[in-house]
């Protein structure tokens, strides 16, 4: 009998939350032409991942992978980070001045 292999759906897309443990809040958008004017629409939708190692960061560039349910909202899991965003110093933090 020949083995059926899943084919998993895989989104590449911008981190804009990852406060939680484990879990990384991933905004993947997609461009949609309008029906009937033909004008290109920007379609966005935000997936909740999971990130073992707790390593990505707001604006990093993501490639998530569908899986089993982990959680009552978490359905993709994190398969690799594209590309780090740049960090930068919260204002009032560098010192010097005081």
């Amino acid at each position: 009998m020949e083995e059926r292999k899943a084919h998993r759906k895989i989104r590449t897309g911008t981190v804009v939350s990852d406060k939680m443990d484990k879990t990384v809040v991933v905004r993947v958008t997609r461009h949609k032409e309008h029906p009937l004017y033909g004008k290109r629409i920007i379609r966005a939708k935000k997936y909740t991942a999971h990130d073992e190692n707790n390593e990505c960061r707001v604006g990093d560039l993501v490639v998530i992978g569908e899986t089993r349910p982990l959680s009552k909202t978490k359905r993709w899991a994190l398969l690799e980070i594209v590309r780090r965003a740049p960090m930068f110093d919260a204002p009032g933090s560098s010192g010097g001045e005081a």
